[in-house]
């Protein structure tokens, strides 16, 4: 029988701190949204989704609503099958079996210039600059009244290795202001600390106006500072533009911190949907921030690792104290 779904009710008790407020990240509207208005993230619904690698069941009977514009991080143990979900919900791998529409009714691939990925790994290419790296991908051609650009051609090695027009790098540029990057655009991604390339990263994301964008542990090999730092710098560009946001992550604490709603993958399903009802920026140190923290660890760990490590044996150098 599927594991039961959990729902740990919660109340929000601790409101956001001013000088938490205070210090959050400045951000520049893109070239493509308006100040004011926000991109309508992509509502998701997920039905029946199975996936196995040979006899390795990996997924199985996945049922998922996810509203537009709402933020949802997915916790579990390695192999769980967290980063699985997040590839097929960026067509980089098709489910055994299932369905996943957008928008009450359309298939995902209808969607597919709508999606984009931020893996742990910043990806860039370090024969281009940072703002060239940004700018790859944008389409910059002129477009008829409809909104319609004229077909490209396929010479030479393609549009993919084409320097970006002006129009591309200026949206490139606004991007790279949102994430504070503005003053190392003509830089090399080598000379970039960690942080940094995942701001890069992030920028190149967000240049093309995603409505939904899947995280897939992009904080994982960041110091703790920097990780706080993304964490603001990703909540405050999600609540000005709008886009559905799903975040995979080892880190509960990073969960709660960010996300509407902490999903837990266990046995192949969904084993809990956790809302998360604390007002932003959110306390990391608040009495609710801890509880939120506590029951979804607490709930973790309710379940051995399928594979514990196996005990290593002494090497003998070690045992010359004993003797």
């Amino acid at each position: 029988m599927p594991p039961k779904i959990l729902r740990l009710n919660g109340a929000a008790l601790v409101g956001g701190d001013p000088a938490q407020a205070a210090t959050a990240p400045k951000v520049t509207p893109l070239h493509r949204v308006a100040p004011e208005a926000k991109v309508k993230g992509l509502a998701l619904k997920l039905r029946g989704i199975a996936k196995a690698y040979g006899e390795r069941q990996v997924l199985k009977d996945i049922a998922l609503d996810i509203a537009p514009g709402e933020f949802v991080a997915i916790v579990g143990r390695s192999g769980c099958g967290k980063s699985t979900l997040l590839r097929l919900l960026a067509q980089l791998e098709q489910a055994g079996a299932g369905t996943v529409t957008a928008d009450g009714g359309d298939t995902l691939a209808q969607h597919r210039e709508d999606i984009r990925i931020m893996f742990q790994d910043a990806r860039l290419l370090p024969w281009k600059t940072v703002l060239d790296n940004i700018a790859l991908g944008l389409d910059d051609r002129p477009r008829d009244a409809s909104g319609v650009a004229p077909p490209r051609g396929f010479g030479r090695l393609g549009a993919a290795l084409q320097r970006p027009g002006k129009d591309a790098r200026d949206r490139a540029r606004e991007a790279l202001a949102q994430v504070g990057l503005a003053d190392r655009a003509g830089d090399w991604p080598a000379v970039l600390s960690g942080g940094q390339r995942q701001r890069v990263a992030l920028a190149r994301a967000l240049v093309h106006a995603p409505r939904l964008l899947l995280l897939d542990e992009p904080l994982g090999a960041l110091d703790a500072l920097t990780r706080i730092e993304m964490h603001r710098l990703i909540e405050s560009l999600w609540q000005r533009h709008g886009f559905t946001a799903l975040l995979v992550t080892h880190d509960v604490a990073e969960a709660v911190a960010v996300a509407d709603r902490v999903l837990l993958i266990e046995d192949q399903q969904v084993a809990l949907d956790q809302r998360i009802d604390l007002q932003r920026p959110r306390v990391h140190g608040s009495p609710a921030f801890a509880r939120y923290e506590g029951e979804i660890l607490g709930r973790v760990l309710q379940r051995p690792a399928l594979h514990p490590p196996a005990a290593e044996p002494l090497p003998l150098s070690s045992l010359r104290f004993a003797i």
